[in-house]
């Protein structure tokens, strides 16, 4: 996750301290010293919707074999004692779990931050009341575009003003909600517009997401935006952010899934001239150290498997049913873990040879392995020319 803000004018944010601080690239099982690693869990795989780039594959039946309210309580436990600074609740669709206040409400007691992934269409001004109440800290609606644009995504007509409601039901709760945004060749249109509507609806934070090939979003690669399109949007997102800032609009700004993005922001400021905000990226771009899947975010699926993101639901590295969730994460028996936490050294392709790599740590792995077959190679979603990161002469591909 890359903060746009941060990174462009020193605005401190939630989160920042957890992404931004000195030895965060040095650590192999949390987000720093003391401290585990963020994590999401995938509490249920029901939804409501059934959107085309869901990577859970969610749909509307009932699962049985997912975690129960005991067991939910007795991992948030473990984060707990694990030092884990925050809880991601998604789905499917979260708000389809009956006992999620009760278990955010835990969550929050036990001081493990609870935040909250939705696509907003269940948020009624009760239930916005009760994710207040509950200690959410954050709420993030998902939304990849206007109207009919958005609701070709979800394959449900009204999704759009249903989420609407949602999100208009949490501001008037002072509930601190915000978009999550997936680009792709369907939407890459609508980034002004969405930023016309996050200003008009007085939404305080935005994350932009690059597609990953994961669950039914494997059927969407060849409808990923090209690298062209990548720098225009990376154009467009901090074209807009400055507009923000300079009319005083403070919003968080953030790019998710592409850590090429903080990169192409330093190249940016170096071809303007301006060395004084292409050292403060770079200090802390090297500081953040890049993708940190398997290291300072994990997942946690809805039968309890762990997984380095919630985008990799092939690689399980064991089952808190079995083992608590911090002896998986700091034993590292699977190959795959152990690999993630000092993956320089088995990355190959354009990012082993990449002269960033200390920013970037090999990008998502997931899209690389959708796409290649490799877990180890490069992420075709590097949208830097071979110029930019130092391997001229060895062809684009390579």
């Amino acid at each position: 996750m890359t903060s746009i803000t941060k990174l462009l004018f020193g605005d401190e944010h939630d989160g920042d301290a957890l992404r931004y601080h000195d030895g965060a690239a040095r650590m192999r099982d949390g987000v720093s010293k003391g401290r585990g690693p963020v994590v999401v869990w995938n509490m249920t795989r029901t939804c409501n919707l059934e959107c085309r780039h869901c990577y859970m594959s969610a749909d509307g039946n009932a699962h049985n074999d997912e975690l129960t309210t005991d067991e939910a309580k007795a991992f948030i436990d473990n984060l707990a004692d694990f030092n884990v600074p925050a809880l991601l609740l998604s789905g499917g669709e979260p708000l389809l779990r009956p006992d999620v206040f009760e278990l955010a409400s835990y969550a929050s007691e036990r001081g493990v931050r609870p935040t909250l992934s939705t696509n907003g269409t269940l948020i009624t001004e009760e239930a916005a009341r009760r994710i207040k109440e509950a200690g959410i800290t954050y709420v993030g609606v998902s939304l990849d575009g206007l109207s009919d644009v958005n609701d070709y995504f979800r394959r449900h007509y009204g999704a759009y003003d249903a989420a609407m409601r949602g999100i208009r039901n949490c501001v008037a709760a002072g509930q601190r909600v915000g978009l999550r945004f997936t680009i792709n060749e369907h939407n890459i249109l609508e980034l002004d517009k969405i930023f016309d509507f996050i200003e008009r609806e007085n939404i305080e934070r935005a994350c932009f997401y690059h597609l990953v090939y994961a669950g039914r979003g494997e059927a969407m690669t060849h409808e990923d935006v090209t690298r062209e399109e990548s720098r225009r949007a990376m154009d467009t997102i901090l074209r807009r952010a400055r507009d923000f800032e300079r009319r005083g609009l403070k919003k968080e700004i953030l790019t998710v899934d592409n850590h090429c993005d903080g990169i192409y922001m330093y190249l940016c400021a170096k071809r303007d001239g301006d060395e004084r905000l292409a050292s403060h990226i770079m200090r802390h771009i090297s500081m953040n150290g890049g993708n940190r899947s398997g290291i300072a975010f994990g997942a946690v699926d809805p039968t309890g498997n762990v997984h380095p993101d919630q985008f990799t639901q092939e690689h399980t590295f064991g089952n808190i049913r079995e083992k608590k969730f911090s002896e998986i994460w700091t034993e590292a028996a699977d190959p795959i873990q152990a690999g993630l936490k000092d993956r320089k050294r088995l990355l190959k392709g354009r990012c082993a040879r990449c002269r960033f790599l200390d920013m970037c740590n090999g990008n998502f792995r997931a899209r690389a392995e959708q796409a290649t077959g490799d877990y180890w190679e490069s992420d075709p979603a590097c949208y830097l020319t071979d110029e930019e990161i130092g391997v001229m002469g060895e062809g684009e591909g390579a």
